[in-house]
């Protein structure tokens, strides 16, 4: 199955809005055996979406954007005049427009009653989620949908209601996806680190993708026989694991936090932080986590100098002296953490995001990085560049990653079970 997607929107063409839609329906669209063939972005304009429709070469294409209330939301009036469809009152769409303003003790305008005016014949698709519905047509030899662009109402459409119908109506090929998750090594050195199993990859008609961003490359193992060959796989992901054991934090849509969160609660150990740089990050990475609160017990953010001495104890003299962008004193922040948050791990953090006050002594992006565990304490020195939120997302992931190979000392077997 072929498949074109069709973005509308000025706020995608000018950057005010990334286009996270055409990236998450690529990936579900592949996951079921589907292809994604041509990704077009249009403004909110008649004539260019009446040209991008009429180019279309494709078994389905999928439009989103330009349902909403408002005059500028053109696609439903544009799509009836093409395929020649009078809009009319569709009552169960009515229904569930009044009943969602009435939940949430809103008013309705005229705007959102013309929402349910839908063109006759087309195949109609619930949005639970919101007030715009998805619409499918099947005419001039063309099979297309119409989804809201607003983020979570596609998604919703398009798991409930489009992702049965297209298992029934289309031929897919049997893929099989696995992404391994790895950080600590750029893309360059982890290809020439593993090139040897990827070739015995290849060789067995298994292709190898390099998926990489900020601070993480994901490595995407694919398959085109299907779940025949998932044992043969995951064999193939052991192998992997033996080869590079510390770099391997995770599998498919699994974060840095999640992996961290179930070595600690396997192990029934705790966790907080300490923050400056980093002014909260890593406290929110932690508890993005359904059930952080059995192993993250709190974190304490000290992002001015005098926050140190005040929350921590640790005196302006001891700053002065070795500077607050140091080895000592996120060895302080870290400790003094432990003993006051009462845990078994505690991360300290202190460095320069940027994009301004750093020196030719403390460059930005120069980050001290502490942990403090029930043994020992020690602290790592990064240098991350100029970006600050890339910044203070490296930051983050390196401090989690620090506390995770902490306790695969402990529990050197531990990183096998994540393929469970």
């Amino acid at each position: 199955m072929k498949v074109e997607l069709i973005s509308i929107g000025d706020e995608l063409l000018i950057g005010q809005t990334i286009n996270t839609n055409a990236a998450w329906l690529g990936q579900e669209i592949s996951k079921i055996g589907g292809s994604v063939v041509k990704v077009t972005t249009i403004s909110d304009d008649a004539d260019a979406i009446v040209k991008a429709i009429s180019e279309l070469d494709s078994d389905l294409c999928i439009v989103t954007g330009g349902l909403g209330p408002t005059n500028d939301d053109l696609t439903k009036h544009i799509l009836s005049k093409y395929f020649d469809r009078k809009l009319t009152l569709h009552e169960p769409t009515l229904k569930h427009i009044e009943e969602f303003f009435k939940r949430r003790n809103r008013p309705m305008l005229q705007a959102n009653i013309d929402q349910a005016m839908l063109p006759e014949g087309c195949e109609i698709l619930f949005n639970r989620m919101g007030t715009a519905a998805g619409m499918w047509f099947h005419e001039k030899n063309k099979s297309l949908i119409s989804l809201p662009g607003v983020p979570f109402e596609m998604k919703g459409i398009f798991t409930e209601e489009i992702m049965p119908k297209i298992r029934e109506r289309f031929s897919l090929n049997s893929l099989y996806h696995r992404t391994i998750l790895t950080h600590g090594m750029g893309e360059s050195f982890l290809a020439e680190k593993i090139k040897e199993w990827e070739q015995k990859l290849h060789d067995d008609k298994l292709s190898l993708a390099y998926l990489p961003s900020p601070g993480i490359v994901k490595l995407r193992i694919t398959s085109h026989r299907g779940n025949a060959e998932k044992e043969k796989i995951n064999g193939y992901i052991k192998e992997l694991i033996d080869i590079i054991p510390t770099l391997v934090f995770g599998f498919e849509e699994e974060t840095m936090g999640v992996a961290l969160g179930n070595l600690l609660k396997n192990h029934k150990r705790t966790i907080g932080s300490v923050e400056s740089c980093t002014a909260g990050n890593i406290a929110s990475a932690l508890v993005d986590v359904a059930g952080s609160s059995k192993y993250f017990s709190g974190s304490l953010l000290t992002y001015q100098t005098e926050m140190k001495t005040r929350l921590l104890g640790i005196s302006q003299e001891f700053i002065q002296t070795h500077d607050v962008v140091s080895e000592e004193v996120a060895i302080e922040m870290a400790m003094r953490g432990k003993e006051k948050l009462k845990v078994d791990y505690c991360i300290g953090t202190t460095g320069i995001m940027g994009p301004n006050a750093g020196d030719s002594q403390h460059p930005v992006g120069t980050v001290w990085v502490a942990i403090a565990t029930p043994k020992k304490v020690f602290a790592q020195k990064f240098n991350f560049g100029d970006n600050r939120s890339r910044n203070i997302e490296m930051t983050t992931l390196a401090s989690l990653n620090l506390v995770r190979l902490t306790l695969l000392e402990e529990f050197p077997d531990d990183h096998i079970k994540i393929l469970n």
